[in-house]
């Protein structure tokens, strides 16, 4: 099989009679769910399990095995090794890149060096370390069953002489300005899947990108729209649409998929998004009656920010940042264990803290009961 040619963008000979219709749903849908996130008065708290369950979802399509509260117990110190922790680590890369790739875009537009950066937190000491963290490949790769030869592969990337020369093309496109966003973003996902630059890790830099695509066209108002619920549901369609791409040249039919896809997910976020709101709003008002505490809205914040925490951890986090007492959060944390707000994991032990949890969070944000 001969190395793919990408196509020259902006695409050529689109079927707009077919598109256009899908676009416009899929703007409709992706304002509604932006207007809400603009009446979250500090959406990277209180999203902060949606951007879990984002690199829970996204490692999962890779073949990563782990649940959202496995991840929140990993970091309160719960799980510390063997396959599992394995895993959990990639899915915590995954969270740390969106959340410095949030940080970034505050001041800059994507660039090839924002995106080897993301590939080198992503793939930091995970089972993908030996397939050149942070730099573009330089060896010809090829996708098909373990161990096929390059003839008997599915899909075979451009050869690394050439890539160079097709990610200027495809960073020169992120800058344009095409005939709507959205198309535009499903271009940009699709013709970086296809182009396949890394070793490894392809996939979920594809899709840490959308958002933060979205965010840059000024389509949202945070780099928080994920779309890897949809697609992992869908990963059949997800891979022959991208396949169709280069055996066929069928864009229409991609682009297709992918505003539908952003319709469907924009109205399961936006349900989701209302829930967290809404559980926000219930757990204010029960932590200040459960503490009569001045510092209550500061704790909710913590527990949404960490809805699996040792309490030596929250302590130290409202002291360093509120000037809390150290002495003042146990009898708070006390409070809200008899009020039913928090349930206690692993009691403390000698020096060992106690590891509590916010089951409703969690399960929240898991999409069922797990605590």
């Amino acid at each position: 099989m001969q190395p793919y040619s990408p196509d020259v963008l902006p695409l050529a000979s689109l079927d707009y009679r077919l598109l256009l219709p899908l676009v416009g749903q899929a703007n409709a849908a992706l304002a509604r769910y932006d207007g809400l996130l603009q009446g979250i008065p500090n959406p990277a708290v209180m999203l902060s399990p949606l951007t879990t369950q984002e690199a829970v979802l996204s490692s999962k399509i890779e073949g990563t095995q782990a649940t959202v509260d496995e991840v929140l117990q990993q970091e309160a110190g719960l799980v510390q090794e063997g396959e599992k922790y394995k895993d959990i680590q990639e899915i915590s890369n995954y969270r740390q890149a969106l959340f410095s790739a949030r940080e970034y875009l505050k001041d800059y537009p994507i660039r090839l060096g924002f995106v080897r950066e993301l590939h080198r937190v992503l793939m930091s000491s995970v089972r993908g370390q030996d397939k050149t963290p942070g730099d573009f490949r330089l060896d010809q790769n090829w996708i098909g069953k373990h161990g096929c030869t390059m003839e008997e592969a599915s899909f075979v990337p451009p050869n690394p002489m050439q890539l160079p020369d097709f990610l200027q093309a495809w960073e020169r496109y992120l800058d344009s300005d095409d005939v709507d966003f959205l198309l535009q973003t499903a271009v940009v996902h699709a013709q970086f899947e296809l182009l396949h630059p890394f070793k490894d890790g392809n996939g979920r830099i594809g899709r840490i990108l959308i958002p933060l695509f979205l965010y840059q066209k000024r389509a949202l108002s945070q780099p928080m729209f994920y779309l890897s619920e949809y697609l992992e549901n869908n990963r059949e369609a997800y891979y022959f649409h991208l396949k169709a791409i280069s055996a066929e040249g069928d864009w229409n039919g991609w682009i297709a998929f992918f505003l539908k896809a952003i319709v469907t997910q924009a109205a399961q976020n936006s349900k989701r998004v209302m829930a967290i709101q809404s559980l926000y709003e219930e757990m204010k008002l029960a932590i200040q009656t459960a503490t009569h505490s001045q510092y209550s809205v500061h704790v909710l914040d913590a527990i949404f920010s960490k809805p699996i925490f040792r309490s030596s951890d929250l302590t130290a986090q409202l002291c360093r940042d509120f000037g809390v007492h150290e002495k003042t959060t146990p009898g708070l944390l006390r409070q809200m264990k008899e009020a039913g707000i928090l349930q206690e994991l692993q009691a403390g032990s000698g020096r060992r803290p106690a590891t509590l949890c916010f089951p409703r969070l969690v399960n929240l944000a898991e999409g069922r009961d797990v605590l």
